[in-house]
């Protein structure tokens, strides 16, 4: 009988197989979620040089999105991607044209559209990182810089060209980049970027690509703009609808605090930020000028608080980004536009300072924080003003909120003072106080030893913030903002100034108020029913065919010039009848002269009589003072009179120079005022006619 356990092996023949150690054991299957596919990146037909870069990042496995888009895109389908943020969108489309293109060419083979500079700098790093083992160079374009740079960045070559698309536009116009050999077009934030304003822009830049090029459009949502822009250029394109900036994202907490009209809603947040201590935050504001007011009441209290805004240049913008993304700044002050695409890791809290007006802008602020798996607390402070949005929340995305009451001022009270105190006993660790501590003393029992030691703690908070950025060599946004707003502020001042005379007029002789409006122009501020109209039936008004152009009509000509004890001249021949001042009686004889037949005017000879050889009789001339002159009464008068008398052949016309013009000669002599009305006589000019 063998007792050794290779004995007892053989007599059980059909015993289990002893379990293997722990060791040995398959690991088991990770269940598919949005920042888990399963699939490693080794998986996909990717190039060894793609392959390095990817594992250099420290990737190893594809997200859903990222393992759900590579294979069509490597086989070069165009797609329409719905993705929420921070699940791997912008490698998802890097990765494929970093594959495709070959490199070293130098000619612009793909162009990706942003809707802000600092998600475009986000997609230009990532595809730089991709292909750092590929010879392929990554040109990022975006405003609020100077040409140069990017000018000889295109000159020089990129591949890839990433941009926002103002200034994509304006290298195109420039003749600076073409886009005749692009094989790749990709929006990213598509229906962001079409929301604020973008659409013909986009559509002007994706006419400059051949139409063999792939489309790869990744956006939160599809609405009718963007659904139009996939109709129109990426035709049967594959849809991938994997999730939406809407959908609930677990593990984030939703707490709501209730403001009081009482309370001004920046220091609620101030209380609620010494209450909660954050180790990091992003406070969305819904306007610039609440962003600009939470960061400069926060930075003032003596927190780490930064803003973005358009309104800052754009060096500052990517300073306060980099350290953001280092995790040196705690707080990040922004609007939703500013913070659009921004990726920062480790995010604990989100605090919304007020809801925004659509409920999915909250989903998408809120999916910041508690990314690929991790916990995070989003924040909001609430008013009457929130309560659709927040009933919407609840309603519609099933977001259960908890209800937290605001602190009491004592409470606040304590939360800052323990803060501030943290704050002074890091300082201390590396200054000599010690001297300074019978002053204080002595303060104390001062009647005014509370006011003194305030500002000496409100200096010693900026001296702090100060001394800090300096040693970090970060830079101070608020107050960038203000010099910013200041410069802005010149600037116009200037422009308005600029042309002005001592008296506050302007070259062309108008004055300008301090909003540039012109203080002479009258303002149609009265009622419509005491503006000045024209009463006339419209039938009798001219219609605006029959009126002349502005090159049609007649020009005046300068009168001849007459020597000093002369008699006047004759008119040059052809005999033109001498403008007058217009009058109503006027306007109507210079409408229908312009109607006679012109023909017959040029068919009579003209008069070519010198100015020696004028008879003047008594009266011609210019009239006296008093006398009928252009357009007035004695004119008129005259005009009736000759209505009703015949005439004969060798009378002259009696109307005066206003009807007429200067005086006709007749057969006798001068008429009495020149021209009649009538045909022409034998000496003197008819309406519309020449002199014999």
């Amino acid at each position: 009988m063998n007792d050794t356990p290779a004995a007892a092996e053989a007599a059980a023949p059909d015993a289990p197989p002893a379990a293997l150690p722990d060791a040995e054991a398959p690991p088991a299957p990770k269940a598919i979620t949005d920042y888990q596919s399963g699939r490693a990146f080794a998986d996909f037909p990717l190039s060894p040089e793609v392959l390095q870069g990817i594992t250099e990042k420290g990737y190893t496995m594809a997200t859903r999105v990222q393992a759900a888009t590579l294979e069509p895109a490597l086989a070069g389908k165009n797609l329409v991607v719905r993705s929420k943020t921070g699940t791997g969108k912008t490698a998802a489309f890097c990765i494929p044209m970093v594959e495709r293109i070959e490199a070293g060419d130098r000619k612009t083979r793909a162009i990706v559209l942003s809707p802000t500079r600092e998600l475009a700098r986000q997609i230009g790093e990532e595809c730089a990182e991709i292909a750092k083992h590929k010879d392929i160079s990554i040109a990022v374009i975006y405003g609020g810089v100077g040409f140069g740079e990017q000018e000889q960045a295109l000159r020089a070559g990129a591949e890839i060209v990433v941009g926002t698309p103002g200034r994509i536009l304006d290298h195109l116009r420039r003749g600076n980049l073409s886009l005749k050999e692009a094989s790749f077009a990709v929006l990213d934030e598509a229906d962001e970027m079409l929301s604020m304003g973008f659409f013909e822009d986009v559509s002007k830049i994706l006419d400059q690509t051949p139409d063999s090029r792939q489309c790869l459009f990744f956006s939160a949502t599809v609405d009718d703009r963007v659904r139009s822009l996939i109709q129109r250029y990426a035709k049967d394109a594959e849809d991938v609808r994997l999730s939406t900036d809407t959908d609930k994202v677990d593990g984030i907490e939703h707490v709501l605090y209730e403001t009081s009209p009482d309370f001004h809603k920046a220091r609620a947040l101030l209380a609620l930020l010494d209450l909660e201590a954050p180790k990091s935050a992003i406070i969305f504001c819904n306007t610039r000028e609440d962003t600009a007011t939470v960061a400069t009441y926060l930075a003032r209290q003596g927190l780490d608080a930064e803003l973005i805004s358009g309104e800052l240049p754009q060096n500052k913008r990517e300073q306060v980004m980099a350290r953001v993304k280092r995790g040196e700044t705690q707080f990040l002050v922004a609007t939703d536009v500013a913070a659009r695409g921004i990726d920062i890791s480790d995010l604990s809290h989100v605090i919304n300072y007020a809801l925004p007006e659509d409920p999915a802008v909250y989903m998408h602020r809120t999916g910041r924080t508690g990314r690929i798996g991790k916990k995070g607390i989003a924040i909001s402070l609430v008013g009457g003003a929130d309560i659709s949005t927040r009933k919407t929340l609840e309603g519609q995305f099933q977001i259960g909120f908890t209800l937290k009451p605001m602190p009491t001022a004592e409470e606040a009270s304590r939360a800052r003072v323990e803060r501030q105190a943290v704050v002074i006993r890091e300082a201390a660790k590396s200054m000599a106080y010690e001297g300074f501590i019978g002053t204080v003393r002595a303060l104390k029992e001062r009647p005014d030893g509370d006011v003194l030691l305030a500002a000496a703690l409100r200096a010693f908070f900026l001296w702090d913030r100060a001394r800090k950025m300096q040693a970090e060599d970060a830079v101070d946004t608020v107050g960038a903002l203000q010099e910013a707003r200041e410069e802005k502020s010149d600037r116009r001042r200037e422009r308005d100034d600029r042309g002005r005379d001592d008296r506050g007029r302007d070259d062309r002789g108008r004055g300008r108020d301090d909003r540039g409006r012109d203080r002479d122009r009258p303002r149609e501020d009265r009622p419509r029913e005491d503006r000045p109209r024209d009463d006339r039936p419209r039938d009798d008004r001219p219609r605006r065919e029959d009126r002349p152009r502005r090159e049609d009509r007649p020009r005046r000509e300068a009168p001849p010039a007459v020597e000093e004890g002369a008699a006047p001249a004759a008119l040059e021949a052809p005999a033109q009848v001498a403008e007058a001042p217009a009058s109503a009686e006027g306007e109507g004889r210079k409408r229908r002269r312009k109607r006679e037949d012109a023909p017959a005017a040029e068919a009579s000879a003209p008069a070519e009589v010198g100015a020696e050889g004028l008879d003047v009789a008594e009266g011609s001339g210019p009239p006296a003072d008093g006398e009928a002159d252009a357009g007035g009464e004695g004119g008129a008068a005259r005009k009736r009179r000759r209505r009703r008398r015949p005439r004969s052949s060798g009378e002259g016309g009696e109307g005066g120079a206003g009807e007429g013009g200067e005086g006709g000669s007749t057969d006798g002599g001068a008429g009495e005022g020149g021209a009649g009305e009538g045909g022409a006589t034998e000496g003197g000019a008819g309406d519309g006619g020449e002199s014999a």
